[in-house]
């Protein structure tokens, strides 16, 4: 098994529609030329977005939450530029980008240093072979004050893993239920 690189990513995007939409090198800066958090293409892996819809979670209801029994009753739903978390409390949201994994792949995410420095924790479980879909991503916001996640730029890094022997069976194979979720997506029972 081997991580893959710029190359590849470049490659595989481009030719067999593995990021959509594609961004071929890291982007800094906005085109009024404002400093953002870095998306697109680095060495080994590439920096996603996340989208400007959200999911910010309230206890309001004072409900229990149950990954068996999930309800949406206990989010805000939300569409903007900048996203502000409650102190300890969390947020859902999704990539920008649409992906299509391939069968030889598996794609682990690990949170952009921006964001784990302010103590907003990203995490987002692997993608395994042939999934498809804009990824959810869970965003925790683990301090005592409000924090801000910013739509539209650089909030995680992929690292694409590639086998020596294509699995025998996929998530595609599998008929996962996420496969091809668009959206911000709940979880599924």
């Amino acid at each position: 098994m081997s991580i893959k690189s710029d190359h590849w990513i470049r490659r595989m995007a481009t030719e067999e529609g593995m990021i959509d939409p594609f961004e071929p090198e890291q982007v800094r800066t906005g085109e009024d030329g404002s400093p953002l958090i870095s998306y697109g293409t680095s060495s080994y892996g590439y920096d996603i977005r996340c989208a400007d819809e959200f999911k910010i979670f309230t206890n309001i209801n004072s409900a229990i939450v149950d990954p068996k029994a999930f309800t949406d009753e206990s989010f805000v739903s939300f569409k903007g530029d900048v996203c502000i978390i409650p102190p300890n409390s969390f947020a859902l949201a999704r990539t920008v980008e649409y992906f299509r994994i391939p069968r030889s792949v598996l794609t682990i995410c690990l949170g952009k240093s921006t964001y784990a420095r302010c103590g907003i924790i990203v995490n987002v479980t692997p993608l395994e072979p042939e999934w498809e879909g804009h990824v959810t991503l869970e965003f925790s916001n683990t301090t005592p004050l409000p924090a801000k996640v910013y739509a539209n730029e650089g909030v995680a890094q992929l690292l694409f893993l590639e086998s020596d022997e294509v699995c025998g069976t996929s998530y595609g194979d599998r008929g996962g239920k996420y496969q091809g979720q668009q959206g911000v997506t709940l979880p599924r029972s």
